[in-house]
């Protein structure tokens, strides 16, 4: 007869109650608030969830006083100042902007497929006022099919290399362990895999080794699968799990966590109910102590609930989205029109109490 084996549960806190700017230092003076996460935010109040894995669990409002109680560890994680990421101190949020060098990406594919013409839109998303910028050669759009390491890399890697050069912080947004290999040989920055560094065996290898900070993204499936009815016992608590158990994997490769990103991968293999869940509770992956990117930017699920608009009209959604990441102390966004993300932040930025 086997020993009895009690279900592990799991306890997760979401920070409520967010309060920003001069009121947000007001009331953690005062002792009624938390800062989160080391800017301009402050939460006044959490919910609770306790599950054991693969249920949806348990969830509760409580004060301040409580959600210490419950999780002492994790109040401790939401409150602590950000490390630097990729050389920025992450006081104010900062604009990651998109490159896609493909011919088939769902908003722009085909707009910017030859190096000089990507290149000079690098140039000209720099001087809109982005702080990164994001080099992709495959597209990862619902449906899109994969793309040989070779032919992304021829081209990638020009564009990589001449926007770096040029004193860029350049990301390279791509799933292949060697175009992350060559592209950091190149002058990138930073790593962005859609798959959170496990679609290619080497990946998490060659993401070690390069010293370079790292974008982890959830998705369920693959790009061809990932919209095939995806179903979650609960979407936040499942990805927290999910990007807790990729931290300590890659920890224990010798990865530093000050080093990763989280970013949920709004509409991976999210139904537009998810989506809407996780920009509720994006506070709540300020769990791990690592920064947040958030990309909203065109996706379809905009057009959904609104008129049905294409992807170039999507702007006014794309701002909505992330202007309640800014809410919720999201790090980074992830855009393709910089320069109205660059106005839309300034104000927020502005009004929170951040000097330029």
């Amino acid at each position: 007869m086997g020993l009895y084996r009690a279900p592990v549960m799991t306890r997760y806190l979401i920070p409520r109650g967010l309060i920003s700017g001069p009121a947000a230092a007001r009331a953690v003076e005062a002792g009624v608030a938390l800062p989160l996460a080391g800017g301009p935010l402050a939460f006044a109040a959490a919910e609770t969830i306790e599950r054991q894995q693969g249920e949806k669990g348990r969830r509760r409002p409580v004060d301040l006083a409580m959600a210490r109680a419950f999780a002492p560890e994790l109040a401790e994680a939401f409150t602590a100042p950000r490390a630097p990421w990729a050389g920025f101190d992450l006081k104010r949020p900062l604009i990651m902007g998109v490159i896609n060098v493909t011919p088939d990406s769902f908003s722009d594919g085909g707009d910017f497929a030859e190096a000089s013409s990507a290149i000079d839109h690098g140039r000209a998303v720099l001087a809109a006022g982005a702080d990164i910028i994001d080099v992709g050669g495959e597209s990862t759009r619902p449906g899109a099919k994969p793309v040989a390491p070779g032919e992304e890399a021829a081209r990638v890697l020009p564009v990589v290399r001449t926007l770096a050069h040029a004193g860029a912080v350049v990301s390279i947004d791509t799933r292949h362990a060697a175009v992350m290999d060559q592209a950091v040989q190149a002058g990138a920055w930073i790593i962005n895999d859609v798959t959170a560094l496990t679609g290619d065996p080497d990946s998490a290898r060659i993401a070690a080794k390069s010293g370079a900070a790292i974008a982890l993204m959830h998705m369920l499936g693959d790009p061809q699968t990932m919209q095939q009815d995806p179903r979650y016992a609960d979407v936040t608590c499942d990805l927290l799990d999910y990007f807790a158990a990729r931290l300590s994997a890659l920890e224990q490769l010798g990865i530093d966590r000050a080093r990763i990103a989280v970013d949920p991968g709004i509409g991976f293999g999210k139904k537009d109910h998810h989506n809407l869940r996780l920009l509720d509770e994006l506070s709540a992956f300020h769990m791990f102590g690592c920064p947040v990117l958030l990309g909203t930017s065109r996706k379809s699920f905009i057009g959904r609930l609104s008129k049905g608009e294409p992807p170039k009209q999507r702007v006014a959604g794309t701002l909505a989205g992330h202007q309640i990441g800014f809410e919720r102390g999201v790090q980074i966004i992830r855009v393709h029109d910089v320069a109205e993300a660059f106005q839309a932040r300034a104000i927020w930025a502005a009004a929170a109490g951040l000097h330029p």
